[in-house]
């Protein structure tokens, strides 16, 4: 009688709450599946594309079940979506979601925030992440947004801050599963953060990888970020969840993708800017047989060319 009870108080709970949130927010109507990795960890995978063809759901989020609770990595690129994952994970357990951990803060992965934050989950991220909530491309990325991805991102659609700032490797334990948090610094972004899920094996890196396709550079710090691959790919995994694309079940061939395309561009450009070759004149003679087949290839790679081509100036200069 006393489980009866728990139990539906739960739903009450659950089903009065999300009655009065999916009013809040126009509905996503983007297909999303709730897929099993391993014994406490799922995720749902962002569909291909840019943001504005699929409603902005062009990201992973992963959800993982402990007895303490469900900890969430990596909110969705809107409200709507966060609020259609949440509805999904409570179809697997009733357990309340405790924790967000953010990878890294873009915009496809921390504009669901406000909704885990009216659950009462805490927020975590990497420390550094300030930096981007504090500039005015996260204010001018908001803006373009909600006129672009309007009604799923709107006016009350908000940044959110988090709670907790992580500095340094961080091992959080939830009964029988433990969560090392690894920030990493300034690689894809200005601060980036992994988590490895024990006893399961699974390391969730965040935009650090990208399951088979191109990833994108941005304002990357590309040696880093190679740093960081080298030493991903010596751990001893069972799956790899990326920021995009499906799960890795053999890791180190993701990481090994990654590893080679950025390796090449920053080999590639560096001898350019070495020889004070101009980027127009340089793109068009490399051989890029090697990733033209890779998915995202014609999106990304030439603003990622040149975004490496200007921070291997820098480096150049700054030596």
């Amino acid at each position: 009688m006393i489980n009866f009870a728990r139990y539906l108080a739960i739903f009450l709970v659950s089903t009065l709450w999300g009655t009065a949130h999916a009013q809040s927010y126009a509905p996503a109507t983007t297909t999303m599946e709730l897929q099993k990795v391993s014994p406490n960890v799922y995720y749902v995978q962002g569909e291909a594309g840019v943001a504005t063809d699929n409603q902005g759901f062009i990201s992973n989020a992963t959800a993982i079940v402990t007895e303490q609770g469900v900890v969430v990595v990596d909110a969705l690129g809107t409200p709507s979506l966060a609020a259609k994952f949440i509805a999904l994970i409570a179809e697997v357990t009733d357990k309340p979601i405790v924790k967000v951990i953010v990878t890294h803060y873009h915009a496809d992965h921390i504009y669901g925030l406000q909704v885990f934050e009216d659950l009462g989950a805490e927020i975590v991220a990497p420390y550094g992440v300030w930096h981007y909530l504090n500039s005015a491309a996260a204010k001018e990325r908001l803006e373009e947004r909600r006129f672009t991805l309007d009604p799923w991102v709107n006016e009350q659609t908000r940044l959110v801050a988090p709670d907790v700032l992580i500095s340094k490797g961080t091992k959080i334990e939830l009964g029988s599963v433990s969560l090392a948090l690894t920030p990493v610094g300034n690689a894809h972004s200005e601060a980036d953060m992994t988590v490895y899920v024990e006893p399961d094996r699974v390391l969730i890196s965040g935009d650090l990888i990208f399951e088979g396709r191109i990833p994108y550079v941005g304002d990357a710090n590309t040696k880093t970020w190679l740093n960081i691959l080298t030493r991903m790919s010596e751990e001893k995994l069972s799956a790899l969840i990326s920021g995009h694309g499906g799960v890795a079940a053999t890791p180190n061939q993701a990481i090994e993708l990654t590893r080679r395309y950025l390796e090449f561009l920053r080999g590639v450009m560096g001898a350019a800017v070495d020889d004070f070759v101009p980027f127009s004149e340089v793109y068009d003679e490399v051989d890029w047989s090697e990733f033209e087949s890779v998915p995202a290839f014609d999106l990304a790679n030439r603003r990622n060319a040149y975004q490496v081509y200007l921070s291997m100036e820098a480096e150049m200069l700054a030596d």
